[in-house]
């Protein structure tokens, strides 16, 4: 079965008649031949400029969220692959720092964040709380305690 979608009586008029001679033929083709080429390096070279734009844009923006100066954008383009990502160009803007004088800040893993303020809120918690064994012990106290002033010592001292 084929994969031709297309009538014979479609057919392209730019292809050779097979009613030409060779040497005819030979300089169809070859000018066919001429003319891919050239559209081919065209298209390539537009494909190269939006590229190049594409990437201009994608550092200045990296440089603007950075707050570093513009004039940088000549130097990353100079180190960087032609396939710099955002995340690439931020990378290395944080491994040369130092030469923009930018001050980077080193994060520790989210989860280990997100861990250290967890256990920050349970201590604050547990120094406050009621744990058993100081309510067993405040309830000695206070069954030990013979005098209401005795009472009124223990609450203010704040030893439950």
């Amino acid at each position: 079965m084929s994969n031709n979608y297309w009538d014979d009586d479609e057919d392209d008029n730019d292809t050779p008649q097979a009613n030409l001679e060779g040497n005819d033929l030979i300089k169809q083709l070859r000018k066919k031949a001429s003319a891919d080429e050239k559209r081919i390096k065209e298209m390539s070279e537009q494909l190269d400029g939006i590229t190049k734009a594409q990437r201009e844009t994608i550092i200045k923006r990296v440089l603007e969220n950075k707050g570093v100066s513009p004039k940088a954008a000549r130097m990353i383009a100079n180190e960087l692959p032609t396939d710099a990502s955002e995340e690439s160009i931020s990378d290395w803007l944080d491994d040369n720092a130092e030469v923009f004088g930018l001050q980077v800040h080193q994060q520790g893993q989210p989860e280990q964040t997100i861990d250290r303020a967890a256990l920050r809120q349970q201590d604050i918690v547990t120094q406050q709380a009621l744990t058993p064994d100081r309510a067993e012990d405040a309830m000695m106290r206070l069954n030990e305690a013979g005098t209401a002033e005795e009472i009124i010592s223990l609450i203010q001292s704040g030893n439950f």
